[in-house]
């Protein structure tokens, strides 16, 4: 086989939706700094060891500096990321970068989340009744996962719920890497942009009690606070982040805990281990989506490998959760597990700043399901559950469920 017949397709395809491809175990074991091809068909290097990703995640060499001329593109067209021009006008790092996430993450801090509980709760409640209403069987994914964090998220950023529609189009178009082409692209994230700019304008001319709003109030630059344009570009960035992953997180998690009814069983008998099940539901997923790609400014040495300068990295969290030297019985889900220290929020300075938000809304949605619907079950074989191609945060296309 030649070198080129060597390189993997990335992201590995797999039939099974919750199950892992046998490739990264393969890789973990005998090369943990592997060459792929990406949709693109440009060739990046794939980590998959927990300590590898970790440590490049956390290293500032690594950027995300995936606009520079050299680095490689994730799609042919230009999906799964913002737009060259948009991914500028968040600061990448440095002291830059831990001024914004300062100025942002005040709105997404555990005391923050444990006020917002009770809201949260009655949504999915109500959100549940009007499942329950419709009759069984049904899709939790459409019913419960996606709504349930739109309707926070929106709050949160002082947007209109009845948009949601159109914000899950226009975020499809930014994380999908295969399903639109450059125009479709294009079009829609000018119309996101412009969308969330009259938003801000609206708020600058009459505030609210939300993130943006405050945000507008610190003042500009020169008063310590952001730019328009980065306010826009933040409302974009948490508007997508803050739904679409933990949409599809909320789908998939249910659907491992009912893919084998002793864990849900369990779970009925002892609710108290409904937060250690959702850090290991969170840590065993292995339809994540593509990873975190990294840019190298300098050459670097990873895993025993010396990888130069214009490297594109891409960290394989999902990957990396599963090694066993990092997680004794790795490939098995232990409701129990603690401490948990999975790389499903990233690790570093660029960690995901919503994860207090996510982590509470997954588990508000175990602790109303658990309640409400006991007798909840898979309507389908896990087995016949589909992912959503292309997506890069991963996703299950349905979750067909009866009670």
């Amino acid at each position: 086989m030649s070198a080129e017949e060597q390189v993997l397709n990335y992201p590995i395809p797999t039939d099974a939706a919750l199950e892992p491809p046998a490739e990264w175990a393969e890789l973990r074991g005998r090369c943990p700094v592997a060459p792929v091809r990406l949709p693109s068909g440009d060739q990046a290097t794939l980590l998959t060891r927990y300590e590898d990703v970790k440590r490049v995640l956390a290293d500032p060499r690594f950027t995300r500096r995936l606009t520079a001329p050299d680095a490689a593109r994730l799609s042919a067209e230009g999906g799964g990321v913002f737009s060259s021009e948009m991914a500028q006008i968040i600061p990448d790092g440095g002291e830059e970068h831990l001024h914004w996430r300062r100025l942002v993450i005040k709105w997404f801090t555990a005391r923050r989340m444990a006020a917002l509980r009770p809201a949260m709760t009655r949504i999915a409640e109500d959100l549940v009744d009007d499942m329950i209403k419709r009759g069984a069987p049904a899709d939790l994914k459409a019913s419960l996962g996606f709504p349930l964090p739109v309707y926070v998220i929106c709050d949160m950023l002082g947007v209109p719920a009845a948009d949601r529609d159109r914000f899950s189009y226009w975020s499809d178009t930014m994380l999908n890497l295969t399903r639109y082409d450059g125009a479709e692209i294009a079009a829609a994230q000018g119309e996101f942009f412009q969308y969330m700019s009259d938003h801000v304008a609206a708020k600058r001319a009459e505030p609210g009690d939300d993130l943006l709003s405050e945000l507008i109030a610190a003042g500009g630059p020169e008063d310590g606070g952001l730019s328009d344009v980065q306010i826009v570009v933040t409302g974009i960035a948490l508007l997508v982040a803050g739904h679409e992953t933990t949409a599809n997180m909320i789908g998939k998690m249910v659907s491992m805990l009912l893919a084998d009814r002793s864990r849900w069983e369990r779970l009925l008998a002892d609710p108290s281990l409904i937060r250690t099940a959702v850090e290991e539901s969170l840590r065993l997923d292995a339809n994540s989506g593509f990873g975190l790609p990294r840019y190298l400014n300098e050459e670097a040495e990873v895993g025993g490998a010396v990888l130069p300068r214009g490297t594109t990295v891409v960290c394989s969290m999902a990957a990396a959760n599963r090694d066993e030297d990092a997680f004794g019985d790795a490939a098995e889900m232990d409701l129990t597990r603690s401490p948990n220290q999975h790389l499903a929020f990233g690790s570093g300075s660029h960690s995901c700043l919503g994860q207090a938000l996510a982590r509470t809304e997954l588990q508000v949605v175990l602790e109303v399901l658990l309640r409400r619907l006991p007798a909840l079950e898979l309507a389908v074989p896990a087995a016949e559950l589909e992912r959503v191609e292309g997506l890069a945060v991963g996703g299950l296309r349905t979750v067909p469920v009866r009670w």
